[in-house]
């Protein structure tokens, strides 16, 4: 495995064990029922998107969608598959769409301070 496809993975693993520990510490099946979920996790979520972002350079734009559908198995881990989890779905899109904007800022930065786009993800 390449350094390229380890990122996206360890973000994933990192993601699915912040919103396992949201879960975990706010006593809620799903993380979004989590006491806080607004003022606390979700913006912790969009800092760890951005920063990932930032980390995976071109492709920072992704470090919003791992860190945001990350959610989703573990509220399947939690609540077992439901008729509910299309739905669920569709919310997450919805609450992408601000991750995937901090993360491609986050990326673009990245860029920037590598000289004008050429990273590859390596910073």
């Amino acid at each position: 495995m390449t350094a390229r496809s380890i990122q996206p993975l360890a973000l994933l693993l990192v993601s699915l064990l912040y919103w396992q520990l949201v879960s975990q510490f706010s006593g809620a099946k799903e993380p979004w029922d989590a006491d806080g979920y607004w003022r606390i996790w979700y913006p912790g979520s969009l800092v760890i998107s951005a920063l990932s972002g930032f980390l995976l350079g071109r492709r920072g734009w992704l470090a919003g969608m791992i860190v945001t559908f990350s959610q989703l198995p573990v509220m399947w881990v939690n609540t077992g598959f439901g008729g509910l989890l299309m739905v669920g779905a569709t919310i997450l899109c919805i609450l992408a769409v601000p991750a995937v904007a901090v993360s491609m800022i986050g990326g673009r930065l990245a860029r920037s301070r590598a000289g004008g786009g050429k990273t590859d993800g390596a910073v």
